[in-house]
């Protein structure tokens, strides 16, 4: 493939690509890319990777994703465009994966009865905020920095802030994530109860295997999030519910 794929991560190669190409005049305002496995299989990436770089594009304002229906040219890239990338959901994830594993298996090896206390409270709260439409995920978010401050660790605790904060604050992953909400993926109350339950049984093994597994559906599901079936059957769950309004 071209060496302009081989530079940086693959999706910002890919990324620079689309963007010649609409600067090339192969695409022009308001026609269509082509699908993601049609793009996926010209330049030789996988579908995630052309999911990330649509996604760039989005934030650039030089496409515009349309559910259901597909990606669309907005606008051509001027002079004055150049390529600028933040850090993707993808990326936030893998990096949580990583450190926050490691995070709770120290955490399991001191963690107070108070502290396990306040994590059921938690999760408790996750199931009640799935319940609520915007999809705020206030009780998530506590429920691993409760686990950061069960390491006794200040650096840790600060660094699992700063990840969470990169959620909202970097605007590649905070696309994402409300493309998530829009296809009501939310917290899976099994999977951090996995956690607690390792945490209370002071198992750092066990409760480094179920936060990884835990980060490791967060990435399946943002995957989900982007998938062309999964934001045509938002779509149509939409339609049904405004024609069941309507019929009222």
């Amino acid at each position: 493939m071209d060496e302009i794929l081989t530079q940086d991560r693959l999706y910002q190669g890919l990324a620079r690509k689309l963007m010649a190409e609409l600067s090339s005049g192969r695409f022009k305002a308001g026609d269509r890319l082509p699908a993601e496995r049609e793009l996926a299989a010209e330049y030789n990436v996988s579908r995630p990777t052309v999911r990330e770089a649509v996604i760039a594009l989005e934030v650039q304002g030089l496409v515009e994703v349309r559910v259901g229906s597909g990606a669309y040219v907005k606008r051509v890239p001027g002079k004055g465009d150049v390529p600028g990338f933040n850090i993707t959901a993808f990326e936030l994830t893998e990096a949580r994966l990583l450190f926050e594993g490691e995070a709770a298996a120290l955490a399991a090896t001191q963690i107070t009865d108070e502290e396990l206390a306040l994590l059921r409270s938690l999760i408790d709260e996750i199931a009640k905020e799935n319940l609520r439409d915007g999809g705020a995920e206030k009780a998530d978010r506590a429920f691993h920095l409760a686990i950061a401050r069960a390491t006794r660790n200040q650096a840790i605790v600060d660094t699992v802030e700063h990840l969470w904060t990169l959620r909202s604050t970097s605007p590649e992953s905070a696309l994402l994530h409300e493309k998530a909400r829009v296809a009501h993926v939310k917290p899976v109350v099994d999977e951090h109860t996995a956690v607690l339950d390792a945490l209370a049984a002071h198992d750092p093994a066990a409760a480094r295997a179920a936060m990884r597994a835990h980060l490791s559906a967060v990435l399946e599901s943002l995957l989900f999030a982007t998938e062309e079936r999964a934001m045509s059957a938002v779509r149509q769950a939409a339609d049904a519910k405004r024609a069941r309004y309507q019929a009222i």
